[in-house]
């Protein structure tokens, strides 16, 4: 999805919430929380054949003593984190009915082993043994409603790695109850368990079948928009003192990948999203300004992403309205993350200048505040960053020059004409083809400019485009252009 003139896709807890900046993935979590008596052993997990399995859920299901129990299946757990004890395992008949059994025990430590080798399990790569854990899955959702904040988050972080790997397991917990469980769970006042309940909303969210099986009906609770979901994602996105950034980067993702389904983006606008992530949005950049600046940008790129996608199902007017934002004061914090982001993470740039491209596209209003907070010169200072930054200023530049002789005049006179020249020597295409159609706005709206154009060499600039295909027209044009006015 994207907004306005936005020709260019925006491109794309630690690893997986860095790795989103550029892309939307899947990928897995792993919970290892070794007891100090394992560390200080040293122990190093060996690859277990058909034979030793067998022998450690016997000792595990039958041993006299229960520090003997617990102990076979740590050893079994250390085995598992191997893809060749894992294949084993799947193979060994009846293994998963024994290590189920034991997750049912109603002996804590035993259970607590057995939901560890089942997400030793759950972060395989292959298909084949996420499926073997299909026998496990209703009873991983019934303990989400447990007491034990720790044991509910080993269970979603595993069910999240699951839910990941096959559709059979999707197809699976789908009529088990996922989504009501999720929904019921979100009212933890545990973050952790929050977070873990974010990262597997987000794995199912993900799924190429959620935007016609998981997403949609608003009124059946058995999908995501039908359940409290939404409501309490929204409240956990609430700026303040409450906010916990790790949980809100989840669920901005969650949000993310919901709006990008675009099952029913007026619902959420209706509830709210754009107020609280407008808010959320003026947050950040204050926390930018104290200098609060550890991790943010890891909420700042989803964020701005379901503002900026948002801004595509609502007039740009009605969005002001309903933002609380018909002032400058959300260009103004944008361009506060924008000076945040060349500084700490460049290549999150392109995410805000998508953003203030769908505020600018058919909003004089936003395009006036863009002037008079003097951002021009601001906006050709990000010109050298890259090509892509590159056509997306000067495509927020089009839409300012659009609207008029107005917006035009605070254009010209000023930097932009020796800043077009530069552009144009470019050898990217695209970044050439959107300078073309910015001088073209510019010499229609304020003929003087192509005179000063012209002084500055501007034909010996563009006579080097005329022999490509795709601007040799449009330069043609602008030639016609400059010298007719």
């Amino acid at each position: 999805m994207r907004g306005g003139r936005a020709t260019a896709p925006p491109a794309g807890a630690g690893a997986l919430r860095k790795a989103r900046r550029e892309q939307q993935l899947v990928s897995k979590r792993l919970l290892r929380d070794d007891t100090p008596e394992e560390a200080e052993g040293g122990r190093v997990a060996m690859i277990l054949g058909e034979v030793e399995i067998q022998q450690f859920l016997c000792s595990a299901q039958r041993g006299t003593e229960e520090k003997e129990r617990e102990g076979a299946l740590i050893s079994l757990r250390g085995g598992l984190q191997h893809p060749e004890t894992q294949q084993n395992f799947i193979r060994l008949e009846g293994s998963m009915r024994t290590l189920v059994g034991l997750l049912t025990s109603n002996q804590a430590l035993l259970q607590l082993e057995a939901a560890r080798c089942l997400h030793e399990l759950s972060h395989s790569e292959q298909s084949a043994v996420a499926e073997a854990c299909l026998p496990a899955t209703s009873y991983l959702l019934t303990y989400l409603s447990g007491h034990s904040s720790d044991f509910i988050e080993l269970c979603l972080y595993t069910l999240g790695n699951l839910i990941v790997e096959s559709e059979a397991v999707r197809r699976q917990l789908l009529p088990q109850g996922i989504v009501p469980a999720l929904a019921a769970c979100i009212q933890s006042p545990h973050s952790t368990v929050l977070e873990a309940l974010g990262y597997t909303l987000s794995q199912l969210l993900q799924a190429k079948e959620a935007p016609e099986k998981i997403i949609p009906s608003t009124s059946a609770s058995s999908s995501v928009l039908g359940s409290s979901l939404p409501q309490y994602m929204l409240g956990l996105l609430q700026p303040g003192p409450k906010l916990n950034p790790g949980v809100a980067v989840e669920f901005a993702w969650c949000l993310h990948y919901i709006i990008c389904s675009q099952v029913n983006n007026a619902l959420l606008i209706t509830r709210g999203a754009l107020s609280t992530l407008g808010l959320l949005l003026l947050d950040l950049a204050r926390a930018v300004q104290r200098s609060e600046d550890a991790g943010l940008e890891l909420l700042v790129c989803p964020v701005l992403r379901c503002l900026s996608n948002l801004l595509t199902e609502a007039a740009v007017e009605a969005v002001g309205e309903q933002m609380q934002l018909r002032d400058e004061r959300v260009v103004a914090s944008l361009f506060i993350l924008l000076q945040f982001l060349l500084q700490k993470q460049p290549s999150l740039l392109h995410e805000g200048l998508w953003f203030l491209n769908n505020l600018t596209a058919n909003s004089p209003s936003f395009c006036t505040s863009v002037l008079s907070l003097d951002l021009i010169v601001p906006l050709l200072q990000l010109l050298p960053v890259s090509n892509v930054v590159s056509v997306l200023v000067l495509t927020v530049l089009c839409n300012v020059a659009e609207k008029g002789p107005a917006y035009c005049s605070h254009l010209w006179p000023g930097p932009l004409l020796s800043s077009l020249l530069d552009t144009l020597a470019s050898s990217d295409t695209e970044v050439v083809g959107q300078s073309l159609e910015l001088l073209q706005l510019l010499f229609l709206y304020r003929p003087e400019a192509a005179q000063d154009f012209l002084q500055q060499s501007g034909l010996l600039a563009l006579e080097r485009h005329e022999k490509e295909t795709q601007l040799q027209d449009r330069v043609r044009a602008l030639q016609r252009t400059a010298l007719m006015r």
